[in-house]
C-alpha cells in the first residue's frame, strides 16, 4: 500500500471506500488502484493545482466579506449505478409529494381537512404567504428546481436530512468541479463510465420554458439575482451564461399592466419567466419587505394574471420547514399512495408535549435544530455544548416549541480526503438537484458531495470550513441497458476508454478554462439571502 493510504483507518461511520473487514467496495476499486500507485507529492501537486485553478476562475465562497477559493478534494466520492437508482427514485418521489402539497394547501388544503397535518403546522410557518393564496402556476409546477440532502449512517442506509424547494444553492460546483476533475486529473477517469452533468442547464432551460404563460411561442427566461454582493452570485452568473439567458437585478425589470419587462438599449422587452435568486421577502416591496432594493414592485400582481412565471414560485419554504419535514412520508402516502423510497432522519417535533418533555432530559446527547434556519446557524450539537449553551437552549426551546426539532447525533460516512500529505476518512453529505419540468422529474446525476475538512465535524458547510468533492455515478454495465434512447447529452467524462492501463494520479497540463469573475443597503440586503448563498447548504 502506499504511503498516502498507509494511516487510512476507518471509524464507527459507513466508509465509502472499505468496508469493515478492509476490502475495498467494487465501485471504488479504480479509484483506489490510481491512489494507491500516486505518492504524497503528487497529490499535493494536484490540489496545488485545483486550487489556483479555481483561483484564477473566480471559484470562490463569501465568509465574513472575504472571498476564498471554494475547496475541491481531489478524491471523487462513487455512487454504484444500482444505488444511484434507488436516490434518483426517492429524490423524484418527495419532489412530486412536495409539489402537491404546495398546491393543496394554496388553494383547497385537503392534507388539512382529511387530519394529515394540522392547519398551525402551515399557518404558523414563516414561509407560508398568503399574499400568494389561490395562484395556480400555467403547467401547475412550483418546485423547478430541487435540493434535497441526503446522508449515509452507520448501517450504511441513506437517509433524508432536509428538503430544500425554495431556491437550491450549489449547482455550480457540481458543474465546474467536474470541469476541474477532468482538466487535472484526465487519467483518472481511464476506465471510468461516469454519468455526465454537462446537461444541466439545458434540463433547467427546458423546465423555465415550459413554465412561460400560454400563447408565448418563444418565451424570454432571465436570471435574477441580488447583485455582485451576494455570496452565489458565481452561480448566477454562471446558470445565466450557460443557458444563454439574460443576468438582472430588479432595476432591469419594470411591471406594466400585469406583465414584466426588461429594459435594454432598445427599449422595453417582455420577460415570460424569471428564475429567481431572491428571498420572497425582497421579491415584491408592494407585498413584502417595503424597503427592498432588490424586487421588483408589482411582480405578485404579474404572475397572479398569468403574465410572469416565476420559478421557483413564492412561498415554497412552506414545504422544506423543517417541522414539515417530519410530515413528508405520510404525504407521500397520501398523494402519491407510495410508501416513501427513503426514509427521512428520525426527529422529535418538539411542539408535542411528549417529545419535548424527552428531549429536554436528553439535550446533551442531541442535536436541536430551528425549523427555519440555515447554513448551520442555530444549531445545537448536545454532546459539544456547554452547559451555559445547553441552558439558553432549554429556555429558548421551552419557550417558543414550534421553532425547533430535535435530532440524534448521526455519524456521516466518510470518503478518503487529502489532509496534508495523506488520505483520511472525512464525513460527508449529499445534495441531489431535481429539475421539474410539469412532466417529468429528472435528477441531476450525482449532485454536491460536501466534505467536512476538520476531523470529527460533521457540520460540512463551506462557511464551517467545509468543501466538496466531484461525485461520479456510475453508468450501469451494458447488459443492465433498460434500452432506452439516451437523454442526456454527451459529456466529456463519460467512458473514457476501458483499454488503458492503470496509472497513478497526474496533474494534467492543461489549464482549467478560466470563467471570468464578473465584475450600503443594497450589499447589506444581499448579504441576507439566505437560500442564495453557500453559507446556506447545511441543516
Amino acid at each position: 500500500m502506499a504511503d498516502v493510504l498507509s494511516s487510512y483507518r476507518t471509524g464507527d461511520a459507513f466508509d465509502e471506500m472499505m468496508d469493515p473487514e478492509g476490502s475495498v467496495r467494487p465501485s471504488y476499486q479504480a479509484v483506489y488502484s490510481a491512489l494507491s500507485r500516486s505518492t504524497s507529492d503528487d497529490l499535493r501537486m494536484i490540489a496545488e493545482s485545483l486550487a489556483n485553478n479555481y483561483t484564477q476562475a473566480g471559484v470562490t465562497f463569501d465568509v465574513g466579506g472575504v472571498e476564498r477559493p471554494f475547496p475541491l478534494d481531489l478524491v471523487p466520492r462513487v455512487i454504484a449505478s444500482p444505488e444511484w437508482e434507488i436516490i434518483e427514485a426517492g429524490v423524484a418521489q418527495r419532489v412530486k409529494a412536495l409539489e402537491a402539497f404546495l398546491a393543496d394547501i394554496y388553494s383547497d388544503a385537503r392534507v388539512i381537512t382529511d387530519g394529515v397535518i394540522p392547519s398551525q403546522l402551515v399557518t404558523s410557518s414563516t414561509h407560508f404567504h398568503r399574499a400568494v393564496w389561490g395562484i395556480k402556476p400555467v403547467n401547475g409546477v412550483r418546485i423547478h428546481v430541487a435540493g434535497v440532502d441526503l446522508i449515509r449512517n452507520p448501517a450504511g442506509d441513506v437517509r433524508v436530512l432536509e428538503d430544500n424547494v425554495r431556491v437550491p444553492s450549489g449547482v455550480s460546483y457540481v458543474m465546474t468541479n467536474r470541469n476541474a476533475m477532468i482538466t487535472a486529473m484526465p487519467e483518472a477517469f481511464a476506465n471510468q463510465r461516469i454519468r455526465p452533468v454537462a446537461g444541466y442547464p439545458t434540463r433547467l432551460l427546458t423546465a423555465l420554458r415550459k413554465a412561460a404563460p400560454p400563447g408565448v411561442d418563444e418565451p424570454t427566461v432571465v436570471v435574477l439575482t441580488p447583485g455582485v454582493y451576494n455570496s452565489a452570485y458565481f452561480e448566477h452568473t454562471l446558470l445565466a451564461r450557460t443557458m444563454g439567458v439574460e443576468l438582472v437585478e430588479g432595476r432591469d425589470l419594470e411591471c406594466r399592466r400585469g406583465k414584466v419587462f426588461m429594459r435594454t438599449t432598445a427599449g422595453l422587452r417582455r420577460v415570460d419567466v424569471i428564475y429567481r435568486r431572491i428571498d420572497d421577502d425582497f421579491l415584491d416591496p408592494v407585498h413584502f419587505r417595503s424597503d427592498s432594493m432588490l424586487g421588483v414592485p408589482g411582480l405578485i400582481n404579474a404572475v397572479r394574471t398569468g403574465g410572469v412565471a416565476l420559478a421557483n414560485a413564492i412561498g415554497n419554504g412552506v414545504a422544506d420547514d423543517k417541522l414539515i419535514y417530519t410530515y413528508v412520508p405520510d404525504l407521500i402516502k397520501y398523494y402519491l399512495r407510495e410508501d416513501p423510497i427513503i426514509a427521512n432522519v428520525d426527529t422529535w417535533r418538539l411542539e408535542e408535549d411528549g417529545a419535548r418533555e424527552e428531549v429536554l432530559d436528553r439535550l446533551q446527547e442531541l442535536v436541536v435544530k430551528p425549523v427555519d434556519g440555515s447554513g448551520g446557524k442555530g444549531i445545537v450539537i448536545g454532546p459539544r455544548a456547554t452547559k451555559a449553551e445547553l441552558d439558553e437552549l432549554r429556555r429558548q426551546v421551552s419557550e417558543d416549541p414550534r421553532g425547533w426539532i430535535a435530532q440524534p447525533v448521526v455519524q456521516l460516512s466518510t470518503v478518503p480526503t487529502l489532509i496534508e500529505d495523506c488520505l483520511q476518512p472525512r464525513h460527508v453529505d449529499l445534495r441531489p438537484f431535481a429539475v421539474n419540468n410539469g412532466e417529468d422529474v429528472w435528477v441531476l446525476p450525482g449532485g454536491l458531495t460536501r466534505v467536512a475538512l476538520p476531523e470529527g465535524e460533521l457540520v460540512v458547510n463551506s462557511s464551517q470550513g467545509g468543501g466538496s468533492k466531484d461525485t461520479w455515478v456510475l453508468s450501469p454495465p451494458a447488459h443492465r441497458s433498460s434500452g432506452r434512447a439516451p437523454t442526456e447529452p454527451p459529456d466529456q467524462a463519460v467512458d473514457h476508454g476501458r483499454s488503458q492501463p492503470e496509472v497513478p494520479l497526474t496533474v494534467a497540463t492543461v489549464p482549467l478554462a478560466v470563467m471570468p469573475k464578473l465584475a450600503e443597503s443594497q450589499r447589506q440586503q444581499e448579504d441576507q439571502q439566505q437560500q442564495g448563498s453557500q453559507r446556506s447548504w447545511l441543516c
